[in-house]
């Protein structure tokens, strides 16, 4: 009887996989809250579009507890002690992560436990000393060939970012590179902009696989745009609920309502003919599903 139960329960899993017709997209970051900066665009794809999105994260987040002081009463911990701190974030900031995927619609979240060992600028560290390299591409191979993702979104790797965000984005552009074409993912690299920004970006200096089409996004989503009750909510509402639950990263709340958009950027390495097929789906994020209502 228990094995007619597991049979019928994984059944339904398959079932339910099968009727997702939406776009299937794997993010990849470094740290367990990373995900904030495509946090609208995820819950479009998972709950407006029928979409499967998958999250997979590099280090284990032990690093953040100098930014802890105000979830030490929340969580009863000094985390601001190193020791405690590393001790005990790589759990809290699992959960974390894993509450706040449930706002947004995350479905698997891969745990690869690489050190956060602290703050940087030099993407070197991480690859050289840091992580397991090897492993870490490894497993993200499996990741990507076990399921056929339609899009990798990874955050852009500008110089003055974090060092474990390049290094994050680097090794995901790696393992695409490592995939036959026909099966290699759209990779996008996304930032958060304000309305006036006019930033642009061509490449992190020393790594040509991190080259941009052009000098400017070719994508955007807009956060702001208006729905319901006299348009009063936005999906900014939405980034602003996934952020509340990193409540251990105390400058993680500083980013409520920051932001009129996730901007995303096509990296030179993606077949061209590809563009198409993120211009539908930026156009179908345009859509809002909500119906107006009169009170």
């Amino acid at each position: 009887m228990k094995n007619i139960f597991l049979l019928s329960l994984l059944a339904f899993f398959v079932r339910a996989e099968a009727q997702r017709t939406g776009p299937k997209i794997l993010v990849v970051t470094a740290h367990p809250d990373d995900e904030t900066g495509m946090a609208a665009v995820i819950y479009k794809v998972t709950h407006e579009m029928n979409g499967t999105v998958d999250q997979c994260v590099i280090t284990n987040g032990e690093g953040g507890y100098k930014y802890s002081t105000l979830a030490e009463s929340y969580y009863g911990l000094e985390l601001t002690d190193e020791k405690i701190g590393r001790e005990n974030l790589p759990r809290i900031r699992k959960q974390e992560l894993i509450n706040a995927g449930k706002i947004i619609g995350t479905n698997n979240i891969y745990f690869l436990d690489q050190k956060d060992a602290h703050y940087g600028l030099d993407e070197r560290e991480p690859l050289d000393t840091t992580w397991n390299v090897n492993w870490v591409n490894t497993r993200l191979k499996e990741i990507m060939t076990t399921t056929k993702y339609d899009f990798v979104v990874c955050l852009l790797p500008v110089p003055e970012t974090h060092a474990h965000h390049k290094a994050a984005t680097l090794l995901a552009l790696r393992t695409v590179q490592l995939l036959p074409q026909t099966q290699r993912p759209i990779v996008l690299g996304v930032s958060v902009s304000n309305v006036k920004d006019t930033f642009q970006f061509e490449q992190l200096k020393n790594y040509t696989e991190t080259k941009i089409e052009g000098k400017s996004a070719m994508y955007s989503f807009d956060k702001t745009v208006g729905f319901g009750y006299k348009n009063k909510l936005s999906y900014k509402i939405i980034v602003n609920w996934e952020i509340a639950e990193h409540k251990s990263q105390g400058t993680m709340q500083l980013a409520m309502n920051g932001g009129d958009y996730e901007i995303y950027w096509f990296f030179a390495m993606n077949n061209p003919d590809r563009k198409e097929k993120c211009k539908a789906l930026f156009e179908s994020l345009k859509k809002v599903p909500y119906k107006s209502k009169e009170y």
